[in-house]
């Protein structure tokens, strides 16, 4: 199967995913059963689902084939190349291909000026007033192609310019921004481009991105800092007609190979192996020259040769047109297409799996304690309005008196959990106040002007420790303060449950452990990249700050704000059940009241009040078993592949 119906596959898995959830949602509401505690978080589940996304980068040099690699893999079914593909440069700025159906087929390109001011080109995606937008006529082939090789425009700025851009001028021999005859120096035109096109993939939420080489990938941390990381797959190319040149090596090296660290979905491949198709040649002998060649790109990049993937884009991109599977099979293009998918896709979809189950999980264990509730209080009603059967006032009397009293009983033990409310609005204020943004504005202002005031290097390199120590001490004490909700809420759980027969489990966990790694791997890069003893002696101080604070303390920032948010769902979500079961037992609690009130006024309306409890039996028996339908449905689609197997078995 090759990647593109590997991809479609997981779509209509997620599909079916989706709608299953959504049929749960409407199921709970035409049942009662929905709160706006659990509509919101069923709601949040199915806007992940359908804003899903599986990235792929695509990293190297130029003239390594990158753009027709693309062609190649995702849009040979289309019957042409998507991104122009030439000999030379095609790619100057880092190109996303993906689908936004709230807007028209277009290109957006960010001008390379907006590298001037203090924002990322994550903060600029805000504003589209910043961007210049291009039609694309996806009806006119030829009109498409020439729009598309915008994406290669350069423009010549003075050297000084170009130096405040982030292209250092004249700097080692790899370097493409010299200054020409005309004392000027020729730089990318565009800072970042968005094609938005409604190919069949990038519909399903495939994103591509398409890098320029080492000078594009050293101006623009943002890609070291977060695309490239946040990838699902990258695709690091070689040409063979070049083996690893010094450039790909700094490029690996810095930027993907993580020292030798073998990463899930991090892929070397070495292309244009057509060039060494020489019909002199036998077909063992070329392949095992192509064999040592990847055998020496391996040990180069410290890999396993099982790693390195040799291919013919091109060949494979015309054998895929042309229907030749001789051709194909020589281009060697399955072979990266199956390793990629057995790669790529089930990673992505283990990371959905484990979200949606987690949640969903929770919900549905919760929805099928509320029934199970509601049924215990249904069936404690009728075995009293059954024991009343012939009996006088008198007991009914008695009997009303006791419900009573256990109403008085549990209401007076509400003020517990009241009084659990406050404290947990205390522990929650303190979490926020470790975890919220303002106390890292007030950081990050701070951190900003001792930079700004710092005289030497190692003042500089102090601020950016302190900072990253700050923002983990403050994780430090949020995971303190989420500990100490977690070990009272589960005490109150249990308490609750002896005392009252509340069906409440065990509360959610939460952990900010993914957080402090994306500190750690925002530190690590910041130690190599500006805190260094070469980088803090040779590069303005007004540089490196600016630097940090456009790139480093941005990613921060984020990194605290979806923090934030995790926390405040993870808060509704150990809050919810004892809320809902409490409301429940009130409810329970007045309906035995009210039952034998009636009957203690009207002796004939027993059997009648009986037969309704019955009927009511019957119908939460049912809610269950159609709950639990729904629910096992949803649970057959999250069931990863060897354990749907073994249930076969």
């Amino acid at each position: 199967m090759t990647l593109a119906k590997q991809f479609a596959a997981y779509t209509q898995w997620r599909e079916s995913l989706s709608s299953t959830i959504g049929q749960f949602k409407l199921w709970l509401s035409d049942n009662e059963l929905s709160d706006a505690q659990t509509d919101l978080r069923l709601s949040q589940l199915l806007e992940r689902l359908r804003e899903d996304r599986l990235n792929v980068a695509f990293v190297a040099e130029f003239s390594r084939g990158k753009s027709e690699l693309i062609n190649a893999i995702f849009f040979a079914d289309y019957g042409t190349r998507m991104l122009p593909s030439s000999a030379g440069r095609t790619t100057m700025c880092p190109t996303e291909l993906l689908f936004d159906g709230n807007k028209l087929p277009c290109i957006e390109l960010l001008p390379i000026q907006t590298r001037a001011s203090n924002s990322g080109v994550t903060e600029y995606k805000r504003f589209p007033d910043e961007w210049t937008s291009i039609k694309l006529d996806i009806d006119a082939p030829d009109a498409m192609q020439e729009a598309l090789h915008h994406v290669s425009e350069t423009t010549r700025v003075a050297p000084d310019e170009a130096g405040r851009l982030g292209f250092e001028v004249g700097k080692g021999e790899i370097d493409l921004y010299r200054v020409g005859d005309d004392g000027l120096v020729e730089i990318p035109r565009w800072r970042h481009a968005l094609i938005n096109f409604p190919h069949p993939l990038l519909k399903q939420g495939l994103v591509i991105l398409d890098t320029p080489g080492l000078n594009a990938i050293g101006a623009e941390p943002e890609l070291t800092l977060s695309l490239l990381p946040n990838a699902h797959a990258v695709l690091f190319i070689l040409g063979a007609d070049t083996g690893v040149t010094q450039s790909d090596l700094t490029i690996w090296k810095d930027h993907i190979g993580n020292r030798g660290a073998s990463k899930r979905g991090r892929m070397v491949v070495m292309n244009k192996i057509d060039g060494q198709w020489d019909e002199l040649k036998t077909l063992a002998e070329i392949d095992a020259e192509i064999k040592r060649q990847a055998e020496s790109c391996a040990e180069i990049l410290n890999l396993s040769p099982a790693q390195v993937f040799p291919v013919s884009a091109q060949k494979g991109l015309v054998a895929k047109i042309n229907g030749d599977a001789e051709l194909l099979a020589r281009s060697r293009l399955p072979q990266l297409e199956a390793a990629l998918s057995e790669e790529l896709i089930p990673a992505k979809q283990d990371i959905v799996r484990e979200n949606t189950e987690g949640e969903f999980g929770d919900v549905s264990q919760r929805m099928r304690g509320l029934l199970e509730s509601r049924l215990a209080g249904l069936r404690e009603q009728l075995t009293e309005l059954t024991e009343l059967r012939g009996k006088n006032k008198g007991v009914v009397e008695y009997m009303m008196g006791k419900i009573r009293a256990e109403k008085e009983e549990f209401e007076s033990g509400l003020q517990r959990y009241y009084a659990v409310r406050s404290v947990f609005s205390t522990l929650t204020n303190n979490l926020f106040g470790h975890l919220g943004l303002d106390g890292l504005r007030q950081l990050t202002g701070k951190t900003r002007e001792t930079m700004m005031e710092a005289t030497f290097s190692k003042t500089l390199a102090d601020s950016m420790s302190g900072f990253f120590a700050q923002t983990r001490d403050s994780l430090s004490k949020s995971t303190r303060e989420i500990n100490e909700i977690l070990a009272m809420m589960d005490a109150v759980y249990k308490k609750f449950a002896v005392e009252h027969g509340l069906k409440l489990g065990s509360p959610t966990t939460f952990s900010l452990l993914r957080y402090e790694k994306e500190l750690d791997r925002l530190e690590t890069w910041c130690n190599e990249h500006l805190g260094s003893m070469m980088s803090l002696l040779t590069t303005d101080k007004k540089h490196i700050t600016n630097k940090f604070f456009e790139e480093v303390a941005v990613q921060v920032r984020r990194a605290f704000e979806k923090a934030n948010k995790d926390a405040e769902t993870w808060l509704r979500a150990i809050m919810a059940p004892m809320e809902t079961q409490v409301r429940e037992h009130q409810i329970q609690l007045k309906r035995r009241l009210e039952s034998i009130k009636r009957i203690h006024q009207a002796t004939d309306t027993l059997e009648d009040r009986i037969s309704e409890l019955e009927v009511v039996d019957k119908h939460l028996l049912q809610q269950i078993q159609e709950l639990e339908g729904v629910a096992a449905q949803v649970r057959q689609l999250l069931l990863s592949d060897e354990a749907r197997l073994i249930q076969a078995a």
